[in-house]
């Protein structure tokens, strides 16, 4: 895609496939989860074009959105640190308590009056008892009542086939609003977040939930999956009762968001959705299944850590550590936690001895009024350094202005523009090439002009 010239002229095809990011740059907070006043820090960009291979380079660097907002929250210096999660679809284990929900959802749906008319016209082999009584198949869990699954045969006593209590059906669809969506939304917003009514409106709906990643249908002859933003659509006797907004990658099926009706809130929707999903990735060939942000001190954020085996991105190696053992331990104790960087201190500790201690690094960088400061003054977990970004050629990175593509280098006295003052153009634009990482600044542009 990128062409051999980097400053050459960007055509029509290479345009397409850039993501487009405007930067917001960093900013502090209210925590929506302790209710600290400035207690969480996050630098922010926009778009309302990303592709979902640059999103998941992203997910992997420690990224979410929400709708057209990008975000990176600084762990380190937030007082809910969000750490990113995933687990390998193919090793989940289901715990007995979500085997169970998904287990009653079933029987709800098929009745009992078809589940014992069933079990007589179509009785199991012995074969099938034995295998259900030792394992537990997901993908059959999770389908088992779907009408296009549900066995019909025809009943002797009444001629017709037999039918379940419930018609339950489940389709995907592109991220756009109904009328029967964002009636749901507003019923689940007001009822289980206790929000209130007026607070939402269609064009709310549609910029936090339909304002997603760029979509593409299958290829099957490429082997290529869905991928970008989709909503997965539940119906109960032809009546919408939840969606679960998803975000379809390359490698990877992200979580972000599932409102249901509070009429069925005793059936665990939330569980049963991510066992869903988490089946929709091993059948559709995606590797992992992204939760969205864990929060350890958060008592309502720990039920994702029971979909296991889950995973932790180090917030500044941005490679993986299991939940459980000895990262789980050092969350116990302490807000942030980084296990290279232990790691990486208790090998210097032990070769210079002299070395500064993680107190005293943690207390010189806490006095850091952060937003005063440029970015690349913070340390930042996860953040590439100034002489990092030097070596990206921002000259060459592409600008998108009034409808046409230019180079950084075009703006006049860009050469000569300090690349660690915030509020000057070229370092506003390094501060989002070192939040964004290497492999997206060289497959997008950014908006910087209206």
């Amino acid at each position: 895609m990128e062409p051999s010239d980097p400053r050459a002229p960007i055509d029509a095809e290479q345009a397409r496939q850039l993501s487009l990011f405007r930067p917001l740059g960093y900013q502090r907070n209210s925590c929506g989860y302790c209710k600290s006043d400035n207690g969480s820090a996050s630098y922010y960009a926009s778009s309302v074009s990303v592709r979902p291979k640059h999103y998941e380079e992203l997910v992997n660097r420690g990224w979410r959105r929400s709708g057209t907002l990008y975000y990176k929250q600084n762990l380190q210096r937030s007082c809910c640190p969000h750490y990113t999660m995933r687990l390998e679809a193919s090793a989940y284990k289901p715990r007995r308590d979500q085997r169970k929900a998904i287990n009653r959802w079933t029987k709800f749906v098929l009745g009992p009056e078809y589940i014992r008319r069933a079990a007589y016209l179509c009785p199991k082999t012995r074969e099938e008892k034995k295998r259900r009584k030792l394992s537990f198949d997901l993908q059959d869990a999770v389908h088992g009542a779907e009408y296009s699954n549900v066995k019909r045969p025809i009943d002797p006593k009444t001629k017709k086939p037999l039918e379940p209590a419930h018609r339950f059906e489940i389709n995907i669809e592109g991220d756009t609003v109904s009328q029967a969506k964002f009636e749901l939304f507003r019923k689940y917003q007001t009822k289980v977040h206790k929000e209130d009514v007026s607070k939402w409106h269609t064009k709310d709906f549609k910029r936090f939930l339909c304002s997603g990643l760029k979509r593409s249908e299958p290829n099957t002859q490429e082997g290529q999956s869905r991928l970008g933003s989709w909503h997965q659509c539940y119906r109960l006797d032809g009546k919408l009762i939840a969606v679960a907004v998803l975000d379809l990658m390359p490698s990877g099926v992200s979580s972000v968001y599932i409102f249901y009706d509070p009429d069925y809130e005793h059936w665990e929707l939330g569980k049963l959705s991510a066992m869903r999903e988490i089946s929709l990735a091993i059948e559709d060939g995606y590797r992992y299944y992204y939760m969205g942000y864990y929060i350890h001190s958060c008592q309502k954020m720990r039920y994702k850590g029971t979909f296991r085996p889950q995973y932790i991105l180090d917030p500044e190696s941005h490679t993986w550590d299991p939940l459980e053992g000895e990262l789980a331990t050092k969350l116990n104790e302490k807000p942030y936690v980084s296990l290279s960087r232990d790691r990486q201190r208790a090998e210097s500790t032990s070769t210079e001895p002299n070395v500064k201690s993680v107190a005293e690094t943690e207390e010189a960088e806490a006095e850091i009024n952060d937003e005063e400061v440029s970015l690349f003054a913070l340390n930042m977990p996860g953040v590439l350094t100034i002489d990092e970004v030097m070596k990206l050629d921002l000259g060459s990175w592409a600008l998108l202005v009034h409808g046409s593509f230019v180079h950084m280098i075009d703006l006049v006295g860009w050469e000569t523009m300090p690349i660690d003052e915030p509020q000057s153009i070229k370092g506003i634009v390094a501060e989002l090439a070192a939040a964004l990482g290497p492999a997206v600044v060289k497959e997008s542009a950014v908006v910087l002009f209206d």
